[in-house]
């Protein structure tokens, strides 16, 4: 049995600098504070929210980043969905710090996977709600970009 998919919507965020938390027992913690964004598919789109968003990035002893993403998507017709991700980014060494020194790395290079989950009271987006997706994406100029699937 294979699995089918079908596109969802684009997702492009943008970021406020990384706050630097530093090494906890959990592993090595950045937070990146989402400053906006849009999403465009053909069963939805609008605008991401500037003031719910953030990444609390988890850098593993293995080498592998950690995500754990909370957003708050605007649809254009006014509706509110709540987006949750958790994923995980994977890159050489040299990736690695090329991306951390905010160089263009295209995301062909690296790894980077999540699996959103959506939570809204929206009668017309009550099918997201009762959906599992997927998502690919890279970092790019100004944020970072996915292409999210929904599952069928």
């Amino acid at each position: 049995m294979s699995l089918q998919s079908q596109h969802l919507f684009t997702l492009f965020m943008t970021l406020h600098p990384a706050v630097e938390l530093g090494q906890t027992p959990a592993g090595s913690r950045r937070i990146f504070a989402v400053s906006g964004g849009s999403f465009q598919g053909e069963r939805l789109k609008g605008q991401v929210s500037p003031l719910i968003g953030s990444d609390l990035l988890l850098g593993r002893a293995d080498g592998t980043f950690q995500q754990d993403v909370r957003l708050l998507l605007l649809a254009d017709d006014g509706a509110s969905i709540l987006m949750t991700y958790r994923g995980v980014r994977r890159s050489s060494p040299e990736v690695d710090m090329r991306l951390g020194r905010g160089e263009a790395v295209d995301a062909s290079e690296y790894y980077l996977r999540t699996t959103p989950y959506f939570e809204t009271a929206a009668p017309q987006y009550a099918w997201l709600n009762q959906i599992v997706a997927v998502a690919k994406g890279g970092r790019c100029p100004g944020g970072v970009e996915y292409e999210v699937f929904e599952i069928l």
